[in-house]
């Protein structure tokens, strides 16, 4: 199995990007928006290239791991590195960063306006080791109208040295304002090969997992920690259910979902309806390959127009999906839809 990788290393499939990235600092763009498909390891990217950045003694444009500006990166104590990001995701990352903090509320999932205003007065000091400053953004999402607005300040008035690396999956949300000042660096998302070659030794049926995730192995090997299959058992049961015609039937399955976060079993219905019209066109599913035999029954019994608009349908609703006005009925009504569907074919 894989060892974890520190703060200042990539993955096989960036270190390429990575070098050639960080081999022209004489022109270095100071603040630059990383994004690509969730779960490629975006983040690591950042972390890593930012301790690059920091590094004193850096070969072949990456962090040496020796020097005392690399020790301070590991032991999460830099001066000049600072990470903004949702309480949410401090909490979940590094709950020991959070200690002393108030317990009373539920960490927040949107970046804070104050983190940007403290921000911005840090990159106004000198920094400790003569070099860069180096603020890291994660995920550029999280940040709501007010903290948007205040990010776009920073990033109108950037101090000499100084690099903010701005991590997102849909960089397309952020404000148009915020990319323009940004310059992009679109990471690609790794071949089949690449993602089976290194998941492989880490969890069985590698090809299974990644496929369930969209093509991105961090992500194929988070969901194997947390999950025993590569799908939900929900999932399973409403497609055998379709498969044999008992459209009703999925209405039971609303418990399971309504304990789920609704942009995840959204996001696992969408990729559903992908697979579906796959099979309708005597193709091979994309996500879901273990479910073929359900999903052609499935597709058998549907309409392509139905299929259509179901699709439409949780997409729109994946975008409120964070701030539902009511997501126990948001389960009862996906489910009623899909079953209406299996009737209209």
């Amino acid at each position: 199995m894989a060892e974890p990788l520190t703060a200042l290393q990539y993955y096989p499939w960036q270190k390429d990007v990575a070098e050639h990235w960080l081999s022209h600092q004489e022109r270095f763009a100071h603040a630059w928006l990383i994004h690509g498909l969730a779960g490629i390891g975006k983040v690591q990217f950042a972390l890593a290239g930012a301790a690059a950045l920091l590094c004193e003694q850096p070969l072949r444009h990456i962090a040496c791991g020796h020097c005392a500006s690399c020790q301070w990166v590991l032991s999460g104590n830099h001066p000049d590195l600072r990470f903004i990001r949702p309480d949410a995701v401090t909490a979940e990352q590094d709950p020991e960063s959070l200690a002393g903090t108030s317990t009373t509320k539920t960490p927040s999932k949107h970046i804070r306006v104050e983190q940007l205003r403290e921000l911005s007065t840090w990159f106004n000091t000198a920094s400790h080791r003569g070099g860069y400053k180096v603020a890291v953004l994660y995920p550029a999402e999280s940040l709501n109208a007010i903290s948007a607005n205040a990010l776009l300040k920073v990033l109108e008035e950037p101090n000499e040295k100084t690099v903010f690396l701005v991590v997102a999956d849909h960089y397309e949300r952020l404000l148009p304002t915020i990319i323009s000042r940004c310059r992009r660096l679109p990471l690609a998302t790794p071949t089949k090969e690449q993602s089976v070659a290194w998941l492989d030794g880490q969890i069985a049926q590698p090809e299974q997992w990644l496929a369930a995730v969209g093509g991105a192995p961090v992500a194929a090997l988070k969901a194997s920690h947390t999950h025993h299959k590569p799908y939900p058992d929900w999932l399973d049961q409403l497609c055998q259910y379709l498969a044999q015609g008992r459209h009703k039937a999925i209405i039971a399955l609303a418990p399971q979902l309504e304990a789920v976060d609704p942009s995840i079993w959204i996001e696992t219905l969408q990729r559903l309806h992908v697979d579906i019209q796959l099979c309708m066109q005597n193709s091979s599913v994309r996500y879901y390959p273990h479910l073929q035999p359900s999903l052609e029954s499935i597709a058998a019994r549907m309409s392509a127009l139905a299929v259509q608009q179901q699709w439409k349908w949780l997409v729109t609703q994946k975008r409120h999906a964070e701030h539902p006005l009511n997501a126990k009925l948001l389960v009862h009504t996906a489910l009623e839809r899909i079953a209406q569907s299996l009737r209209a074919s």
